[in-house]
């Protein structure tokens, strides 16, 4: 496994971020079907989701829902850039006037983990970003191939890029 520093500016479009914009880049090379389910108004997927209807994306569900759409095993990347904490996903459910069960809170991260290892294949690549290096894991059958962290200066907290494959 590689792990890389290299630091930028934050910016509330993660892929923006020119290191973090080189690092999906090369990771998802030859990926054919890449889905994101948090794509705001990124367009480096070939199927994207948001759940805020004024972001310029193909679907706009629940990214549990839109995961839902996918075959077993049918895709072979998945960019996975949610809300990075329980609060950043209460404001982006408030925000389009949904409100979050508790079991949604309690079980948000490794319900879209699940659902993301169902959907890809054998081989296929998932780039996850947060505050932590956990991604994928290795109890959902991916090995963590490359580290990026990113930090920000300041008050502002790291971004962690994790590309992990399917084994």
């Amino acid at each position: 496994m590689r792990i890389e520093r290299e630091w930028a500016m934050p910016n509330k479009a993660t892929f923006s971020i020119k290191p973090i914009g080189r690092f999906i880049e090369e990771e998802i090379e030859g990926c054919e079907v890449i889905i994101d389910p948090f794509a705001r108004n990124a367009k480096i997927a070939t199927v994207t989701n948001d759940l805020n209807p004024e972001c310029d994306s193909d679907y706009h569900l629940d990214a549990l829902d839109f995961l839902n759409n996918f075959e077993d095993a049918s895709v072979d990347g998945v960019l996975f850039d949610p809300p990075y904490s329980l609060r950043q996903l209460k404001e982006c459910y408030d925000g389009v006037g949904c409100s979050l069960s508790q079991h949604q809170t309690q079980h948000f991260f490794s319900d879209l983990k699940d659902e993301i290892s169902r959907v890809c294949r054998v081989g296929a690549t998932v780039i996850s970003f947060g505050w932590s290096s956990l991604g994928m894991g290795e109890s959902r059958g991916f090995e963590k191939i490359r580290i990026l962290m990113v930090p920000h200066g300041g008050i502002h907290h790291d971004t962690l890029c994790v590309s992990e494959v399917k084994i």
